[in-house]
């Protein structure tokens, strides 16, 4: 058996590996970064999976907004201020009221459909591959004046255009405490012939409601049959898009905080398919193909998600929607935690003290296997000596030495593991812990303390970001490296040294973690070595007592 730093050092170096991957290869272009406009090429064609639910552009970059007559119609509600042009009902702005772009009081809201966005019709209707707002004639029937629509309060608009020898009337509902707007498209076949259909509806984004990094990038997602799927490569996304069939209980462009999807209202048999233009992510869902008789109406149903990814919000939707906020594989865990600190902040008021009273709570529960990973390292700290001499001994004799080392732990009745099962079974909280502070909204301009003490520099104003000082990754490295030293030291002498360098490039590694992140590893460590100095203290008090 080897020794039980073995396995400390695989699990942390797995950790580094998991956490840091990502970073290190963004950093050294083995991963490619989504290109920007200006690096873009603005000859690109158009996807050829994207050729039945966009028009084709009148030149090859991102068309251009050319909608049928019409004028824009606003929608007031204390959610947001929605901009809908009547002329087929396309968004053309959409500002969420609650958020704003940056920290400063006068920061711009967040806008989901910016001017670029607009330009491809973001809650426009594609039939029979055309694009409604451009070839349709419409007319606003209701709501033309617009909705002011206070809380609790529903309102509606109705469009009514002809699209290629078809009726359409779509109603669209907003409601005033909701970030879902729900739609009833009609569609009448005015021909003497029967027709096929086949309906799409689209939703886009601008690569700039994302931050870029690798903590929050943009990319087109969906669901399929419950499972969540995703494409953040531009370059994939640029040249052939995606493309998926089956039960698609929505689709759409997503950053780590806000999403715009589309959700059919007849999930089986849909196609949905995306691309990017020009930093513009798009998708399109598009219903299974209908035949409509002379004068025969077919009424579809279709809603969209516009707005912040609150996972409470989300789940009153749909559970499938919830889903686009990926918890990974200890989602579980992760929800219990994510419990926990909105009930810490209903009192503390403080995203930075809810996460410090959760690491206090979590190391709480973990006391007692905390406490025998302590003594059993204790115990092998007075082994050392003894380990030592046997490793010197049959340095020649590998076989002898572990039998050797073996009879050693049982005459002082130390098991090699028991320092790291404790460790083994926390890891889900850890990796629960980390995937929850990272996906939610509400650390997204989350202050701790927001100055400097003693000055008026921005410190930790935005937990959702690295520490702009890069204190708290440093203070991380430095308790880091405490630990290491009241830790007993390797007999391997490279073992001695991957221990000593593994604060560093943890530190290194921290310095563009997201600052709740390294908030909650560093009061860990702080309250590790806490209960370490307990443990020894009350250790040696139990050996004076004999």
């Amino acid at each position: 058996m080897q020794d039980s730093k073995n396995l400390i050092i695989a699990i942390v170096l797995c950790l580094i590996v998991i956490v840091g991957w990502g970073y290190l290869a963004e950093h050294m272009g083995w991963t490619s970064k989504p290109a920007p406009v200006a690096q873009q090429q603005q000859n690109q064609q158009v996807p050829q999976q994207l050729a039945q639910t966009a028009p084709a552009p009148a030149q090859p970059s991102l068309p251009v907004f050319t909608p049928s007559a019409g004028r824009d119609i606003t929608v007031d509600t204390p959610l947001y201020e929605a901009v809908v042009y009547s002329g087929g009902g396309a968004l053309r702005s959409f500002k969420l009221k609650k958020f704003q772009v940056g920290l400063a009081a006068d920061s711009p809201l967040v806008n989901m459909v910016d001017a670029k966005t607009a330009q491809v019709a973001p809650m426009g209707l594609v039939i029979n591959s055309q694009p409604s707002w451009s070839t349709g004639q419409w007319t606003a029937d209701s709501g033309e004046n617009g909705l002011t629509l206070g809380e609790s309060q529903q309102g509606s608009l109705r469009l009514t255009g002809e699209v290629d020898n078809l009726r359409v009337v779509r109603d669209l509902t907003f409601n005033a405490s909701s970030y879902v707007i729900q739609e009833k498209v009609r569609v009448t076949n005015l021909s003497e012939q029967a027709r096929s259909v086949r309906v799409s509806y689209t939703a886009a984004a601008d690569a700039s409601n994302a931050a870029g990094d690798r903590y929050d990038a943009m990319r087109v997602a969906w669901d399929n049959d419950g499972s969540l799927k995703e494409e953040s490569s531009a370059s994939t996304l640029e040249t052939t898009g995606v493309q998926a069939v089956g039960k698609i209980y929505w689709a759409g462009a997503m950053s780590t905080y806000f999403l715009t999807a589309v959700m059919p209202g007849e999930a089986s048999n849909v196609t949905v398919k995306g691309v990017m233009q020009q930093n513009v992510y798009r998708a399109a869902v598009e219903e299974q193909e209908t035949l409509l008789g002379p004068g025969q109406e077919k009424e579809l149903s279709v809603s969209y998600w516009v707005g912040p990814k609150v996972r409470s919000e989300l789940e009153a939707v749909s559970p499938q929607l919830a889903k686009s906020i990926d918890l990974g594989f200890f989602h579980i865990i992760a929800k219990g935690l994510l419990w926990l600190l909105e009930f810490f902040q209903k009192y503390v008021h403080n995203w930075g003290l809810s996460i410090i009273l959760l690491t206090v709570l979590i190391k709480a529960v973990f006391w007692p296997l905390t406490a025998k990973s302590y003594a059993s390292m204790e115990k092998m700290k007075k082994l050392q000596p003894h380990m030592t001499e046997l490793r010197e001994k049959y340095k020649d004799n590998k076989e002898q030495m572990n039998k050797e080392v073996m009879a050693l732990y049982k005459t002082y009745g130390v098991n090699p593991a028991s320092g790291c099962v404790p460790i083994l079974i926390q890891l889900p909280v850890f990796f629960g812990l980390y995937q929850a502070l990272l996906t939610s909204i509400e650390l997204r301009h989350a202050p701790f303390i927001k100055y400097l003490p003693g000055t008026d520099m921005l410190w930790l104003a935005d937990l959702s970001t690295k520490d702009p000082l890069y204190i708290t990754p440093i203070i991380m490295g430095v308790t880091m490296f405490l630990q290491q030293r009241m830790n007993p030291p390797a007999a391997d002498p490279m073992q001695q040294k991957i221990m000593m360098f593994l604060p560093l490039i943890f530190t290194v590694l921290f310095l563009n973690f997201p600052a709740g992140l390294v908030l909650y590893w560093l009061v860990n460590n702080v309250l590790s070595i806490a209960q370490q100095q307990m443990m020894i203290r009350k250790l040696k008090g139990h050996a004076a007592a004999k």
